[in-house]
Order: structure tokens, then C-alpha cells, then sequence
């Protein structure tokens, strides 16, 4: 009896020291996010409220404008974990997905959905709906120096529905693998159709490199699969960025995009984006970010090539950040920038300044 009271005993302690184990991982509900708004000012100062320069979030002209507020709630309890992200306002609702009436008409966007399981330190999966891993900049202004966007951000995906296997090869190389849907997708009407990976390296203290692939054949909803719908094709990304000094910060993204078409004999785009940055003192940091962009159709909407000088400035005050900019594009033909009379012109010029408050 004694021998059975022991037994019953230790099988007790191990279960409430495993449950203790288990508890002590779960990590308390964090929330963060962001609320930001902005004016612009091209000095174009085109009549109907929108200025010449056509990326992405920012496009009111000569208005005090709302950005978006967003919500990020994160958990996780042992090996399991979750990302939710939600946004309400206009920088938001850029990404709205097109359905069979058009846009979804949503007031918000989802930003990201996933769960993660970490099977161990070295191997996780990872699987919903997640920022894009192609590319420099992201949605959200905390995330990006510049408050305006890139060519390069604009053209390519912004968010990737799948599910993704990482793996940490090393301390300085790192693996992901995965299956998506169509570009920007909540769901895929036309079946899972991208392959994506992505090569992380960690050379020295301060630098890190991504090398990205993302390749597929998209459909527009409702239709047959075609190659001419943005999303087919391959894209070909490289992310860099080098803490050269505590006060120099040197980025780097350049980009590959390759869309078949039978008729025009290809369709696509190439690009480059420099971002140098110095901080004066822990509150103001100076930028640029130099681009060149080119469509690989001079036919396409998108033109010819594009030179962009963006010099940007960040005063930080605790969770607020100012962002005054002044940015000037070119264009090799003049087919798109406008000036007040209407007139087409090589180039355009706006002033903006944003406040950022990060939570």
C-alpha cells in the first residue's frame, strides 16, 4: 500500500512539475501598433486633391490626411505561438483585395494572421497570411525610415498567404521555404500557386543579407489561369542592410521581375534602391534613398524608367516620430508627371511632412 501511495505520489509530482514547465512558457498578450497621419504638398499643386508621384499610401495633396491606426497582438504559449494585425484608415485599405465586384469594400485590412509551431530552435513552420518577405521596405510607416514608397515597394507583393518551413542552419545562415497564394490573397480561387524561399546571412556583427525567390503563375478571379495578371512570373530580390558605424547605416534593395507574355514578349520590372543614413544624435537620424526603376515594357502603364531622391528626416520624441521630406522624380520620357497646366513634364517634386506615434 505504501509502495502504491509513493508510486501515485511521483507520478503526481512529475505531472505537476511538466504543467508547471508548460505554464511558466506561456507569455502574457502583448499589444503594439502604430497611428500615423500626414501632409503633402506637390508643388505641381494639381487640381483634384492627388499629386504626381504615384506609389504607394501618402496620394492626398495639399490636405491634412489620416495614415491608418494599427493593432498587433502577439502570444505564445510553449512551442506555439500566433501573429494578429489589423488596420483601420486609408493606408490600410490601400491593399483592399479585388473580388468579383470590384474591391472587397472592407473598412479594415488584415495585415497579418499566422501561427507558428517551433518544433525545436533550429526548425519552425509557420503558416496564414504574413507581410511579404520580398523587399526593403513594409506596410507600416514604423517600420520603413521613409514615410513615402518606393517603385520597388509599390510593384511588388505586400502581403503572402501560405505556409512556410524556417530553418536555422547556423548563427549566420538561415533558411525559409514555403508554398503561397496569389499575390496580396487572402484565398486562392485558382489553387495554391507560388513557390517561395528566401536565404538569410548574417556575415559580420550588423549585417544581414536576404536573397529571395518568388515564382508562380497567378489568375485573375474567376478566369483562367493567364500569365498576363500581375503575380505570374518570377521575381528575384535582394535585401541588405550594414551597421557600418553606431551613427552609418548603409541599405541596399534590388530587384528582378520577369512576368511571360506571348504577345509583347515580356513584361516585368528592374530596380535599384540605396538607403544611406546618419544619426546626428539618438533623436535625429538624416536619409536618402536613391532608386532607379525600370519596366521591362515601354508599353506598360507603368512607363519607361524612373530616378527618384527622396532626403528624409526622423525627430524622435519617446513613441513619436516626426518625418519631414522632400522628394524629386524623373522620368527618361515625359509621359506621366504633369505640370499645373496640365501639360506633361520629365519630372515632379513634393514636400510632406508625417507623424508617426509607435505603441
Amino acid at each position: 500500500m505504501l509502495k502504491r501511495f509513493i508510486t501515485a505520489m511521483s507520478i503526481a509530482a512529475v505531472a505537476t512539475s511538466a504543467y508547471a514547465q508548460d505554464s511558466s512558457s506561456v507569455s502574457p498578450l502583448e499589444i503594439s501598433g502604430s497611428v500615423d497621419a500626414y501632409y503633402k504638398y506637390d508643388f505641381a499643386n494639381l487640381k483634384g486633391g492627388t499629386g504626381n508621384i504615384g506609389t504607394s499610401f501618402a496620394s492626398d495633396n495639399n490636405s491634412l490626411s489620416l495614415g491608418m491606426i494599427d493593432v498587433m497582438l502577439k502570444k505564445s504559449t510553449g512551442k506555439a505561438s500566433f501573429v494578429g494585425e489589423i488596420s483601420f484608415g486609408p493606408r490600410g485599405q490601400y491593399q483592399s483585395i479585388p473580388n468579383g465586384d470590384g474591391v472587397d469594400g472592407n473598412s479594415f485590412h488584415i495585415q497579418n494572421l499566422y501561427m507558428t509551431y517551433a518544433f525545436n530552435e533550429k526548425v519552425s513552420v509557420t503558416g496564414g497570411y504574413m507581410g511579404t518577405f520580398i523587399g526593403y521596405e513594409v506596410i507600416s510607416p514604423v517600420g520603413n525610415f521613409n514615410y513615402s514608397t518606393s517603385y520597388l515597394f509599390t510593384n511588388g507583393p505586400f502581403q503572402n498567404a501560405g505556409i512556410k518551413a524556417n530553418f536555422t542552419l547556423s548563427d549566420q545562415v538561415g533558411l525559409m521555404i514555403g508554398v503561397f497564394n496569389d499575390w496580396n490573397a487572402y484565398k486562392d480561387l485558382n489553387g495554391v500557386s507560388h513557390f517561395g524561399a528566401q536565404l538569410s546571412l548574417s556575415p559580420v556583427e550588423g549585417w544581414t543579407a536576404y536573397l529571395n525567390v518568388l515564382t508562380g503563375r497567378s489568375a485573375a478571379i474567376g478566369e483562367t489561369p493567364s500569365s498576363e495578371v500581375l503575380g505570374s512570373g518570377t521575381i528575384l530580390d535582394l535585401t541588405t542592410a550594414y551597421q557600418i558605424t553606431p551613427a552609418f547605416k548603409l541599405g541596399l534593395n534590388a530587384a528582378d521581375y520577369s512576368m511571360p507574355n506571348d504577345n509583347a514578349g515580356g513584361l516585368g520590372y528592374s530596380g535599384i534602391a540605396l538607403y544611406p543614413q546618419y544619426a546626428v544624435s539618438d533623436n535625429f537620424i538624416l536619409g536618402v534613398r536613391g532608386e532607379y526603376f525600370k519596366s521591362k515594357d515601354v508599353a506598360d502603364v507603368s512607363g519607361t524608367d524612373v530616378k527618384s531622391f527622396t532626403l528624409t528626416a526622423n525627430v524622435k520624441a519617446g513613441g513619436l516620430t516626426f518625418i519631414p521630406e522632400l522628394r524629386l522624380d524623373s522620368r527618361s520620357e515625359a509621359d506621366t508627371f504633369l505640370k499645373k497646366n496640365g501639360d506633361f513634364t520629365k519630372s515632379a517634386s513634393q514636400f510632406s511632412v508625417a507623424a508617426v506615434y509607435a505603441f
